[in-house]
């Protein structure tokens, strides 16, 4: 059954999945335990201090690869047998074969995070993560290296555009509709058998159902969340696979700020599956062991050409700090009332005047500041990345992009929402030394921000692609015979 471009699943045919039974039952167990990265031993690079051992966003992912005996690891992926069974003779189910390479690559990413000075023995590769703008270079290259060898995923081919398998490549939703186009052309990690699946992609746009949904001024969100219950019935039908797993290898990506609330239609969804948000909000349900913070990106025509442009030296930034952006949120009220025409360091608009270039002044800037609006996204990071400004994070419950792996206080400065009066202070107190440090690596991590057609190794897509896969690896999916 398809959705037609102006409406969704009939809720009609509900009854009927309600009353099919599933004879196998899996158990979804997680490996993770320490709250903390404090285990990794980390690689230096060049000049540059390592970063620090405990972590500002409890992430679980690499830490866990270190919790469980290495022959435990292996052992518990094999099936039980009889005595009378030769398990040289044994056929591992697809959902064995899967679990198993997952944990040949935990093995193998535990082993590269314990290495130090690996990553000279890979010199001839374009690129080898180094430095301490990543939490532990090694684990992730290798995390990086087995991604690209194992992981596949499956796209339900169920719905019709333009609510499903497309999105738009354009203005505030612009990441969104990139990587599920991008997920349509097929060219990297998706497979057409979803018997050798990893994960499975619920193809959804949640800015086309309100595009074709909504009913504007009401706030009414229900025949969205409803369209996508209708969508989990109907795969859950016709495939084994989200029943099996009851979600947790599935997942779902949304840059519109109301992806959480409609993910929170359908139980699993919201507590189970995989969600990649860029309102990574984590007062409102987000949770940084399974879902993924997501870049938000402006791009008004969609063009990727010039995102990246030679920054100013240093010498020609004369401004300490600038933010331009509209009351959007008590942060931002907070921080205009508090700074706007205020002091010439602190540059702080809420509408720039017009013989004022907005990406001059990023250029122009030390610091970027980036408070959150109503929710706690913001384009302004990656702009900043990109015009290689020191982004200063403003936000009370925000897990930043790619956080799992890199280390975001080695090039951005965090601040809370409490000290927005002490701004100039606090970056006046970073010395010219450690600025120049960070500057230096916010140009390192612009490769990982940057949107490419077609897309470039460790760029944009592959990172949220990664990301997808370490909260893969973080559980493990079994029968109940084991």
């Amino acid at each position: 059954m398809k959705a037609s471009s102006n409406k969704c699943f009939s809720s009609q045919v509900l009854p009927l999945f309600f009353t099919l039974a599933f004879t196998t039952l899996i158990h979804v167990s997680c490996w993770t335990h320490s709250p903390h990265f404090s285990s990794f031993l980390v690689s230096k690079h060049e000049d540059e201090e390592a970063p620090s051992s405990s972590s500002s966003f409890p992430l679980q992912t690499f830490a866990s690869y270190g919790s469980h005996d290495d022959e435990k690891l292996d052992t518990n992926f094999k099936h039980k047998v009889t005595k009378k069974e030769n398990l040289r003779d044994h056929k591992y189910s697809n959902l064995e074969k899967i679990e198993s390479k997952l944990a040949k690559a935990r093995y193998s990413i535990k082993e590269a995070s314990k290495v130090q000075n690996l990553t000279y023995t890979h010199q001839y590769q374009e690129y080898v993560p180094h430095g301490s703008i990543y939490r532990n270079a090694n684990a992730f290259h290798r995390s990086y290296l087995e991604m690209e060898k194992v992981f596949k995923i499956f796209v339900y081919e169920e719905g019709e555009p333009p609510m499903f398998h497309h999105g738009l490549s354009k203005n505030i939703y612009s990441t969104e509709g990139m990587f599920i186009n991008e997920m349509e052309k097929g060219r990297y990690y998706r497979t057409n058998d979803p018997n050798e699946a990893s994960v499975y992609f619920l193809p959804f746009s949640v800015v086309m159902m309100i595009e074709y949904l909504y009913v504007q001024g009401t706030y009414d969100r229900t025949s969205i969340g409803l369209c996508v219950k209708d969508y989990i019935q109907i795969i859950s039908h016709k495939y084994p696979f989200w029943n099996q797993s009851q979600g947790h290898d599935h997942f779902m990506l949304s840059c519109h700020d109301w992806g959480p609330v409609v993910s929170a239609y359908v139980d699993n969804l919201f507590n189970n599956s995989i969600r990649v948000l860029c309102n990574a909000n984590t007062s409102e349900g987000f949770k940084p062991e399974k879902d993924v913070p997501f870049p938000e990106m402006n791009l008004k025509t969609g063009d990727l050409t010039n995102l990246v442009v030679q920054g100013y030296p240093i010498s020609h930034r004369t401004i300490l700090a600038f933010f331009a952006g509209h009351l959007h949120g008590n942060i931002r009220y907070l921080l205009l009332n508090t700074w706007k025409n205020k002091d010439e360091d602190v540059q702080v608009f809420n509408e720039l005047p017009d013989e004022e270039s907005y990406h001059t002044k990023l250029r122009s800037s030390k610091f970027c500041l980036c408070p959150s609006g109503y929710e706690v996204a913001s384009p302004r990071i990656v702009e900043a990345i990109f015009a290689e400004c020191v982004p200063v994070l403003i936000s009370d419950s925000y897990v930043p992009p790619f956080s799992d792996v890199l280390n975001w206080k080695s090039f951005s400065v965090q601040i809370d929402v409490k000290e927005i009066p002490n701004i100039k202070k606090i970056l006046m107190g970073i010395s010219q030394r450690q600025y120049l440090k960070m500057q230096r690596r916010v140009k390192q991590v612009q490769r990982h921000f940057v949107p490419n057609e077609p897309p470039k190794r460790f760029d944009i897509f592959h990172m949220t692609i990664h990301s997808i896969w370490l909260r893969r690896l973080n559980i493990r999916i079994r029968g109940d015979d084991h």
